[in-house]
């Protein structure tokens, strides 16, 4: 069966996606979210205790499955302290630099289910009364949120329903411009779970019989470092993370097609499974880039650490200004559906085997390795 990319469904999706606060551990609404759109496709999933979400689809071959996770789970914060002028300390949600999220509108969702507006400012913020701000360090001891309330201590504020550890998100800005790009916050890795169940209502729809059961693992704390290491189903054999490319200095990736990632901060990935991945894309003339990402580490990591034997491999499309106001370009959403259909329908990745002289040698020698 021939791919056809639906690029209004997969923007309009996305869209939807990245409105949806979802900071690691505030993750109800777009979990509910995510179920609905798999009940409405009739597909078989489970909720884990954690709340991640695994549909899978039935292949031809039951005894050997494959996995393939993205996370909807986004950078964001939490309360730390209500603050004697009735501002907010925050806390960070993820790893990212405060300097990417200054300015930031923002809201504070309260324990009773309110939802209360304010901005992210550097306290000494007023250059006509601090004449150093812009030396001072972006730190959490210097960001504050300006709430949106007539408030001017903390009692007032409190009242409003505010406490430490409430959620903070960041307004995610979306826009789509006539050249083709897509900027917003959440980036990471709204664009990959887009893709993702894209795949699946194509899977669906058009009655594809798999080469191999195959789970989707929607996950929801990857920002903080756990998001699939869990509830892997036994037989799956190969483990596959969806999650963007890096772009920067001394990087391959681009906005523009799949980033193929060969190794991170954890290590390399599968060789023979990111080999095979390659093959596919030139194969398919899907538009490529293999790289390494230094400070990285995906779900796919994080089940290689927690002990699973499978074999792990990374890709997703190209997000430029990554943990900040990020952006990337419809060609590289189009180029990771492509490279995502062609691997769900292909078979399971085989290893080297040892040539058979070494295999007698070994078996003669037990001790002699």
């Amino acid at each position: 069966m021939s791919f056809t990319f639906n690029k209004e469904e997969t923007v309009t999706l996305l869209k939807q996606l990245v409105e949806i606060p979802s900071p690691s551990g505030y993750t109800q609404e777009i979990m509910e979210f995510m179920e609905n759109i798999l009940k409405d496709l009739q597909v078989v999933y489970i909720r884990t205790n954690k709340g991640a979400l695994i549909a899978t689809i039935k292949g031809e071959d039951d005894s050997k499955h494959r996995l393939l996770t993205a996370h909807t789970d986004t950078l964001g914060a939490m309360v730390k302290e209500v603050k004697s002028s009735g501002r907010l300390k925050l806390t960070m949600v993820g790893g990212f630099n405060w300097n990417a999220v200054e300015g930031e509108y923002c809201t504070i969702h309260t324990a009773s289910g309110k939802k209360i507006r304010g901005t992210i400012l550097m306290h000494q913020t007023t250059v006509h009364v601090y004449k150093n701000a812009s030396a001072l360090p972006r730190d959490e001891q210097n960001i504050e949120v300006r709430i949106d309330e007539k408030v001017t201590n903390a009692e007032e504020t409190r009242a409003l329903g505010i406490e430490v550890g409430d959620f903070v998100s960041f307004d995610p800005r979306f826009e789509e411009t006539d050249t083709g790009f897509i900027k917003s916050r959440h980036l990471d890795d709204k664009a990959s779970t887009a893709l993702l169940l894209q795949l699946i209502k194509t899977l669906k729809e058009s009655n594809v019989a798999l080469p191999h059961t195959t789970h989707f693992y929607i996950s929801n704390n990857e920002e903080i470092g756990y998001g699939g290491n869990s509830n892997i189903p036994a037989q799956t054999v190969e483990y596959i993370a969806v999650d963007m490319g890096a772009i920067g200095d001394g990087q391959t990736s681009d906005e523009y097609t799949v980033s193929i990632c060969a190794k991170d901060s954890s290590g390399p990935y599968h060789y023979e499974l990111t080999r095979q991945l390659v093959s596919m894309a030139q194969q398919e003339n899907i538009d490529y880039k293999l790289d390494i990402y230094p400070y990285y580490g995906s779900d796919a990591s994080a089940a290689i650490r927690a002990g699973f034997d499978v074999k792990h491999a990374l890709f997703g499309p190209g997000i430029e200004a990554s943990h900040a106001y990020e952006r990337t370009h419809i060609d590289s959403l189009k180029n990771t559906a492509e490279l995502l259909f062609a691997y769900v329908n292909s078979k399971i990745c085989k290893n080297r085997r040892k040539p058979i002289l070494y295999l007698v040698f070994f078996a003669l020698n037990p001790y002699d390795k």
